[in-house]
């Protein structure tokens, strides 16, 4: 078998063929104007009707593309159902949202009759670029907010998932016009050439490392962007914490999707000395949730053999430099049970920083537990990384939780539970720092991908300001000189 580089004329052909779908989509967008709330339903309507009446087919193909071994039930809960009812929220808020946003006038030209207020209005075509861990849920929620805002969009869907990739370009056809969403698919030169397009903004869900390619790339057109990307999320176990719910929550929230998710928790920092009562508990809670994990239509595997491999040569690096391994669920094969590739939840101790686990975002079922002697060094170590895209805290103590979330940065803050601000419609999602900028779901989602466009509109018959008309009298000097000469004085008390 034989392959050929790409010459610059091919990629010139993919550029150019985007380009022609953008202007489409771009001269549709002029002849729209400001988009009617009755057009922005419709869109939102139709996204729902092409969810519902196709979740079997999306759950199958999402299936497929993991080699069979993605849960069902996470696939309809996480991408499919909660999804419904955040393109609903949109729908039912939408003539809230969209209404004039009154401001305040300075004083003369409030006297005078002047008004001031900002209109929400579309920005045009917005490019979203998907990832592979939540292939559907997180196309069709950045999604929602640019329909909401009245945008169209083009979609790069991963290549990692061809099968829904195939399933979501032909629904999308279906039920959309070219020039309302189009579904692009390719490899990583399709990928570039499309977060190079001149788009009026663009949403890209994946890495930190691919996220700073994305805005370089958007940079050189002054495209603005919502970067939503990952880190390494710390669940913060203060000593009020009730560990039998911690470890309920660790032994669902690894094992969720096969730990490949943003938001999973990356990492445990609890006091020094609890660390094997929560261990013993999470085996309780995995061997009572999975049994025979191997086998278990719940338990998603990893994406492929190269992650898989990946994950399985962090905790062998970790173990050769003294760190101690528990392997918490039913596991015969240490190969990724053949294609499945499921994995069991290796609980790490005696990590330190120079280990790989504790670099990178892990991204599967492996939990590094870190240790502290007082809350407010468990809170120093999470400040001396990078900023991460959720915080979990759990604990009973209302002094010490806020504390730590006084103390720390990230996207967003959850107690005694994981995931749930994301699911919250109307809490902003997205990231600060390495772990992205800029957010959507419900009305934030709806303001980041519109323009905020001030209006001033000023009252009929009145005349130009005195301090706008020159020449300007010796008065307008003096009276600058008196407003300053004012605060002046009033600064010094």
């Amino acid at each position: 078998m034989t392959t050929t580089t790409p010459t610059k004329a091919d990629h010139l052909s993919v550029s150019d063929s985007l380009l022609a779908i953008l202007e489409k989509q771009r001269q549709a967008h002029f002849k729209d104007g400001s988009v009617s709330l009755d057009k922005r339903r419709d869109r939102l309507n139709r996204l729902i009707a092409l969810t519902c009446e196709n979740a079997d087919a999306i759950a199958d193909a999402i299936c497929e593309d993991y080699a069979g071994a993605r849960s069902r039930h996470t696939t309809l809960a996480t991408e499919v159902v909660a999804k419904i009812h955040g393109m609903e929220y949109a729908r039912d808020h939408l003539e809230e949202w969209t209404k004039p946003e009154s401001r305040e006038s300075n004083e003369l030209a409030h006297k005078a009759g002047a008004t001031s207020f900002v209109l929400y209005q579309p920005k045009g075509v917005v490019g979203l670029i998907s990832p592979w861990n939540m292939p559907y849920g997180l196309t069709v929620s950045p999604l929602t907010s640019v329909l909401a805002a009245g945008n169209r969009a083009m979609i790069k869907l991963s290549e990692f998932t061809p099968v829904l990739g195939g399933l979501m370009q032909s629904l999308v056809r279906d039920y959309f016009a070219e020039d309302e969403i189009s579904v692009i698919l390719g490899g990583p030169d399709v990928g570039r050439a499309f977060a190079h397009l001149p788009f009026d903004h663009l949403i890209f869900t994946g890495s930190t490392k691919v996220g700073r390619q994305v805005m370089e790339a958007a940079a050189r057109n002054l495209v603005p962007v919502t970067l939503e990307l990952g880190g390494k999320s710390p669940v913060i176990v203060g000593a009020t914490a009730d560990l039998d719910s911690v470890a309920q929550r660790l032994a669902y929230g690894k094992f969720l999707n096969g730990g490949q998710l943003c938001l999973a928790p990356d990492y445990v920092l609890m006091r020094r000395g609890d660390e094997q009562a929560l261990i013993d508990k999470i085996a309780t809670r995995v061997e009572t949730m999975f049994p025979k994990l191997r086998d278990n239509a719940d338990v998603t595997g990893v994406i492929s053999q190269q992650h898989f491999d990946r994950l399985m040569g962090y905790v062998e690096e970790a173990r050769s430099k003294g760190a101690k391994v528990t392997v918490i669920g039913d596991h015969q094969r240490a190969d990724g049970a053949a294609t499945s590739h499921r994995m069991p939840l290796y609980v790490v101790q005696n990590v330190t920083s120079d280990m790989q686990l504790m670099q990178e975002e892990i991204f599967g079922p492996v939990l590094p537990i870190v240790t502290y002697e007082s809350i407010a060094e468990g809170v120093s170590y999470v400040r001396r990384g990078p900023k991460p895209l959720a915080i979990y805290y759990f604990g009973n103590d209302a002094d010490e939780e806020q504390m730590v979330c006084d103390h720390t940065e990230s996207g967003g803050f959850t107690v005694n539970d994981l995931y749930q601000h994301y699911l919250q419609e109307d809490l902003p999602f997205g990231g600060v720092g390495a772990s992205g900028m800029g957010a959507y779901h419900g009305r934030d989602g709806f303001i980041e991908t519109s323009h905020a466009r001030a209006v001033f509109r000023q009252a009929p018959g009145v005349k130009p300001s005195p301090t706008l008309s020159a020449p300007f009298a010796p008065e307008i000097m003096e009276l600058f000189q008196r407003e300053i000469t004012a605060r002046k004085t009033a600064g010094s008390h």
